[in-house]
């Protein structure tokens, strides 16, 4: 099928391009904000958070008065980004050099690491550690807190910490927050979880200066990368019949098979593996010393050079782990394929296709994932992320949980499309106003942010909390159909969510937020035309003049409208019935809310134009469904009576 996202850039060399000091653009913003004791740096894969932190943390070292840096990560193969670097020969003032016992990313077991750790503590002359979240944790329970005192804690794929009690990371971090003098800085490409459980406290997340550097920044200032395709295909049956269809060994693919406890799982891996090496051709050899795998593709007998990172034998793993890190060139390596690894963190610049098997739980996961594949490299024009789904069967008792699967794949995708395009800033339209402002949208009726919580939330967590409106169970079984009328997702369920992951909130400051996240997200999923010296904005199946946009037009419009379309697109009428009975099996409950908005709003205009009332049996759904809203409504009052009358 063709691609759901489909965005273009414009190669301006801005995010690779360096000051007198030998830093990027992200860089500088992140360095601006040195002086802070928590900083939370959120900046997509390949934009330089690894050299932000050497910056930060040298000067921090040089000073600021802090005695030690360590560094964590979530697994050892991602030590490696903060290796010793060079920085003086760029311009600035110091190089990022440390003791190498003190890189704790190595193979071995947390009893040795841990008492490096405390070596490293105890010692006045050494100021770098690279360990991982593990020792981290391990290390911590058996120190005093208080050796965290004028200590640097920086946390690289900070998603990993959360507020949720099993959550060891989290604790460690929030006891260093609470009851010591440490500086700390977080580091991830994307804040959100696959899970609802919120990273940090919101009186925690306060504390932390936020640098936020979007992908459409990144991407947009590439020197080769021009455009990037987010698409879906389906399959029936297993997954490892449909491969051959999406997987093009011309391209540099790195291929995630599914995990062993999936559904597209057959439950033996390494068999997967072979299975796929066999369909692209036979194997020659393997390098004895590299665990490179020679293959001779059966179309035309080209060498495909292919790395297994599936196998987990130690000795093989380190094996060809050691070779991806010190791959120079495109000719190096054609194929990928894992399972666990090759994610956050892992660097293959000349990587043009991320394929996936199986939808990935976590939004977070998927972003990392199209991570790998949109590194700037002169090797590409054109990056692709693929997902290879199970596409839902009637006959099969599992429908529910692929109708599942495909719905949080096409939202996924609706995220990611915002994500990755440029951002619109709202204001309010005056009805004397006819200016225009590059980049900013002026709606009448607009309520722009009153209170400096609510406008920081909006300008560095609307990703965020898109993400927790897509995931939410509730949204996912409005997603694809037309059942439900907009006002109720938009005016209802959104503030739900909004309220959920900000509880601190008044009703005032979830109305801000809402209305920006509803404005956002019906304006990046429409289209912007220009026609003339208008411009025209596509909401629905209708062109709307930006300068005569009001809150109530938008908030008449499914945010998630574009889902709808691209089922419609990519799956046949029976399927789609399938799916909308899925749907409707085992869809929401009239809430009290929904129930007042469509008396208020819907049902009274309906009575008056058709002179009868909704027909709960009618082929209309949106009819159907007012039609349901008048029975609880009236179920509502009945049991209210009954109340009364045995009071």
């Amino acid at each position: 099928m063709p691609d759901i996202v489909n965005v273009t850039y414009n190669q301006t060399g801005k995010s690779l391009a360096t000051n007198n000091m030998g830093m990027r653009e992200m860089q500088l913003r992140a360095f601006g904000a040195r002086n802070e004791q928590y900083i939370l740096m959120k900046a997509p894969p390949a934009s330089g958070k690894s050299r932000a932190l050497m910056f930060l943390g040298l000067d921090k070292l040089f000073n600021q008065g802090i005695k030690k840096v360590i560094v964590a990560v979530p697994e050892r193969s991602i030590g490696a980004s903060f290796d010793c670097t060079d920085l003086t020969t760029f311009g600035f003032f110091a190089d990022w050099k440390f003791n190498p016992d003190f890189n704790l990313c190595t193979p071995g077991g947390e009893t040795s690491k841990v008492g490096a750790f405390k070596s490293f503590l105890s010692d006045p002359d050494e100021t770098i550690l690279i360990c991982t979240h593990a020792t981290l944790r391990f290390a911590f329970e058996s120190v005093d807190e208080s050796v965290f005192n004028d200590t640097l804690l920086a946390i690289d794929e900070f998603h990993h910490v959360s507020v949720d009690i099993e959550n060891r990371l989290g604790e460690v971090l929030r006891s260093i927050m609470n009851h010591t003098t440490a500086h700390i800085i977080a580091m991830t490409g994307s804040y959100f979880r696959g899970d609802s459980i919120p990273v940090l406290f919101p009186e925690d997340e306060e504390k932390y200066t936020k640098v936020i550097y979007n992908y459409y920044e990144q991407l947009n200032g590439y020197s080769y990368l021009k455009t990037l395709g987010i698409g879906y295909h389906f399959y029936q049956g297993r997954y490892l019949n449909a491969i051959n269809e999406v997987l093009d060994t011309d391209k540099k693919t790195i291929l995630h098979i599914p995990n062993v406890n999936a559904g597209e799982s057959t439950k033996d891996k390494r068999k997967e593996v072979d299975t796929i090496i066999d369909i692209i051709g036979i194997v020659t050899h393997q390098d004895t010393e590299t665990g490179v795998i020679f293959v001779k593709r059966h179309s035309d007998g080209k060498i495909i050079k292919v790395a297994d990172l599936v196998n987990d034998n130690p000795k093989d793993r380190n094996k060809i782990v050691s070779y991806l890190r010190l791959m120079k060139d495109a000719d190096d390596l054609d194929l990928i394929i894992a399972l666990g690894m090759a994610k956050e963190g892992f660097d293959w610049p000349f990587c043009e296709h991320a394929l996936t098997v199986g939808y990935r739980g976590s939004l977070t996961e998927i972003i990392q994932i199209i991570g790998r594949a949109t590194r700037d490299s002169s090797n590409k024009i054109h990056a692709q992320f693929t997902n290879l789904i199970a596409q839902p069967d009637a006959a099969n008792d599992e429908i529910k949980i692929a109708v599942n699967s495909m719905l949080k794949a096409i939202s996924a995708s609706l995220l990611m499309e915002q994500v990755l395009a440029p951002n619109f800033k709202f204001k309010t339209r005056h009805f004397d106003e006819e200016d225009y402002e590059v980049g900013t949208i002026k709606i009448r009726g607009f309520k722009e942010p009153s209170s400096q919580r609510v406008k920081e939330i909006i300008e560095s967590d609307l990703n965020d909390l898109k993400a927790a409106v897509l995931q939410d169970n509730k949204m996912l079984q409005v997603l694809p159909g037309e059942f439900i009328d907009p006002e109720v997702i938009n005016k209802v369920m959104i503030p739900k969510v909004i309220q959920t992951k900000y509880p601190d909130l008044s009703d005032k400051d979830i109305e801000e937020i809402r209305q920006h996240v509803v404005a956002d997200s019906v304006i990046k999923n429409g289209e912007i035309k220009e026609v003339g010296n208008k411009r025209f904005v596509r909401m629905a199946s209708k062109f709307v003049n930006i300068e005569e946009l009001h809150i109530d037009l938008i908030d008449r419009v499914n945010p998630f409208q574009k889902a709808f379309e691209v089922l419609s697109k990519s799956v046949t009428s029976k399927l789609l019935k399938v799916i909308q009975d899925t749907i409707d099996a085992g869809r929401i409950q009239m809430t009290d809310e929904e129930a007042v908005i469509l008396y208020r709003n819907k049902i009274g205009p309906f009575i008056k134009i058709h002179g009868s009332e909704p027909n709960i049996n009618s082929t209309d759904p949106l009819e159907r469904r007012q039609a349901e809203a008048l029975v609880y409504l009236r179920n509502k009052k009945r049991q209210r009576d009954a109340e009364l009358e045995n009071e």
